[in-house]
């Protein structure tokens, strides 16, 4: 277990920070940066964004009372200092570890965990209806919403801003602008901040208004009201435009130095004085104190272990040629079938380097879209691509595309558009947890009218399956879904091949007990099979490839011959590819025992993979132990 510095280990919780003075407060920032990246060098996790706010995050707990003030973070990837203040250094060597802490705030975990998060772009929405909340109960609190400008890009931030400029609740908004989301930002909103944070004459006079609106309580009321109008007046003009936060009747106050502490905690001191809404903006690095970090901030988001000394980052070496990762085959295939088709075009909500569209971007700039943290707009946006006779591959993390489910519905499936959407991170995410796991996406597409859902069980089929969806025939909505991670084929470049929609495979036939899949996890089955060997036991594998419309002809077949079926599914059983196989028996009034294998209607916390398929009962042996129970075999 990694030791704190010696100040550092004094601090088990906010209060005892509170007693430092400004010396101190420096030294324990240093202290911090270092145990994060001494944790983080050797057991891994997300590293640069938690760097960058370290002087934010000592400001924030100094400042303010902490939990009865309360503190909202966005995403959370930037909240390993905030767990280490909050009484979790002793055990934060279990950051990200099956049934150790989780790498995001989570309110089961810490009363100063107020709010879970993990999805961008909520923290306003939910540090406004704590303060209504407690403005109702005449409970009085600060109420601290800390945002990325990445995450300010997700339209539910506008939305929350939009209402806290009328709210007059007091609610601060932190605004951590450091030109970043994992990938650089993009759009109009960063241009927009560039402008502000570079304006020289603004940023001339700005402390001489901070002096003024920092001691405008000895003054009185009248002085106070003159004080706000030349503040409006010097941001309008020094800006050259209307200032977009105070248009929503929000108070804008900075940009400020995001690492100069002892700046940051006056600065805050000052806004709590400062009623109703009002939004600080501050100016930070990410990767901040490790120089490589800085330099390469989208590698080191989440870097994986590494040696802190050299920078050298850890990876397994292999001496024989290993899979890809499905992303990356995405990524390389979409690029093959778009220079063989002019319609093809790739969009992202700000995941390009996440899903290798970035690829594309490089090569085919004209073509591959990042429209930032905004899911339900690139769906639309992909939409509108389509009534143009184009061909949109809409890339979207499974747990993200939950956010965007009614475009899908509505802009998409409704007037039938070609759109196909790609969903990465499908099935359990791993370390990053409940908020990750893309566990839904074959239950609530498999609802929706004029959908195509299938899952590749491997990179060759992911191949095909792009493929088939990009054809003009198939030239409805169509979803792809595959997991985080590596496939199975080395040699993984084949030669393109049509699918036929809704048409299944036999991958063995065997006796007794018939194993259906759907995607990635049908490759479990064969380990599953080898572990039955001894006890001659052998059942049939089919990999399904479609939920919807699935394969009737082949389950007819499957039904009239096995009395005992196993269905597999990375994805919940409630609703899933399971319960499509039980409506088919059920409407075509076959008898069988049919038991199925997925993600349990509970949340499940973070994990390994092939943690969290063990505990759930569809790894290897889970699949094997299935076969034997409905074999009435019982080991001994």
């Amino acid at each position: 277990m990694i030791q704190p510095g010696e100040l550092l280990r004094t601090i088990h919780a906010p209060e005892d920070l509170r007693k430092l003075d400004a010396a101190q407060l420096i030294q324990l920032t240093d202290e911090l940066r270092q145990f994060i990246v001494d944790n983080v060098s050797v057991y891994g996790g997300h590293f640069a964004a938690s760097l960058g706010v370290v002087e934010l995050t000592v400001a924030l707990h100094y400042a303010f009372n902490t939990p009865t003030d309360q503190l909202v973070w966005d995403v959370g990837h930037q909240a390993y200092g905030h767990k280490i203040l909050t009484g979790r250094m002793g055990n934060f060597h279990t950051n990200r570890t099956y049934k150790g802490l989780s790498g995001f705030p989570k309110r089961s975990e810490s009363e100063y965990d107020t709010f879970g998060v993990g999805h961008s772009s909520t923290s306003i929405s939910a540090a406004l209806g704590m303060a209504v909340a407690n403005q109702y109960k005449k409970d009085d609190r600060q109420h601290i919403a800390v945002i990325g400008d990445g995450a300010l890009t997700g339209g539910m931030a506008f939305e929350a801003m939009n209402h806290a400029g009328v709210s007059n609740s007091n609610v601060l908004i932190v605004l951590n602008d450091n030109c970043m989301a994992i990938d650089p930002n993009v759009g109009a909103l960063k241009d927009y901040l560039v402008d502000i944070t570079t304006s020289r004459t603004y940023n001339r006079v700005r402390d001489e208004l901070w002096n003024m609106l920092g001691k405008i309580s000895k003054f009185g009321p009248n002085a106070q009201a003159i004080a706000s109008k030349v503040e409006s007046g010097l941001k309008a003009s020094l800006l050259k435009q209307s200032n977009l936060f105070e248009s929503l009747h929000i108070r804008y106050f900075g940009p400020v130095d995001g690492h100069d502490l002892n700046h940051l905690v006056q600065v805050m001191n000052d806004l709590k004085d400062i009623p109703g809404p009002k939004i600080l903006h501050v100016l930070t690095t990410k990767g901040k104190g490790y120089s490589l970090a800085e330099k390469d901030q989208v590698k080191w988001h989440a870097p994986g272990k590494f040696d802190k000394v050299t920078g050298k980052i850890h990876v397994k070496t292999y001496d024989t040629p290993q899979a890809p990762k499905y992303q990356d085959v995405f990524g390389h295939t979409i690029i093959e079938l778009a220079e063989k088709n002019e319609k093809i075009m790739g969009i992202t909500p700000a995941m390009p380097s996440g899903c290798s569209l970035n690829l594309m971007m490089e090569k085919m700039p004209d073509r591959a879209f990042d429209v930032g943290i905004a899911e339900q707009h690139a769906v639309t946006f992909s939409a509108g691509l389509a009534t143009q006779g184009l061909v949109p591959f809409c890339n979207i993390y499974s747990t993200f595309m939950q956010r965007a489910y009614d475009q899908v519905i509505h802009d998409v499936c409704l007037q039938n558009l070609h759109v196909v959407f790609c969903l990465d991170r499908a099935g359990f995410a791993g370390v990053d947890g409940p908020t990750h796991h893309g566990a839904y996406d074959l239950a609530f597409f498999r609802c929706i009218p004029n959908l195509v859902v299938s899952a590749p069980m491997n990179e060759q089929e992911l191949r095909n399956l792009m493929y088939t969806a990009q054809l003009e025939k198939n030239h409805g909505p169509f979803s792809i879904r595959y997991p985080r991670g590596q496939g199975m084929m080395p040699n993984w470049k084949t030669p393109f091949e049509e699918i036929a929609i809704g048409k299944g495979r036999k991958v063995s036939d065997g006796e007794e007990v018939a194993i259906l899949t759907i995607g990635h996890i049908g490759n479990y089955v064969t380990e599953a099979k080898a572990l039955l060997r001894e006890e001659e036991l052998v059942p049939a594998h089919y990999d399904m490839r479609f939920v919807k419309p699935i394969d009737e002809v082949m389950l007819h077949e499957v039904f009239k011959k096995y009395k005992k079926i196993i269905t597999v599914e990375d994805g919940c059983l409630m609703g899933g590819f399971g319960s499509a196989v039980l409506e088919f028996m059920a409407d075509n009034n076959y008898a069988a025992q049919v038991v199925r294998l997925g993600i349990p209607d509970r949340i499940v916390e973070h994990g390994e993979q092939l943690e969290l398929q063990k505990e759930c009962g569809f790894d290897p042996q889970g699949i094997a132990s299935a076969v034997r129970n409905l074999s009435g075999v019982v080991l001994h």
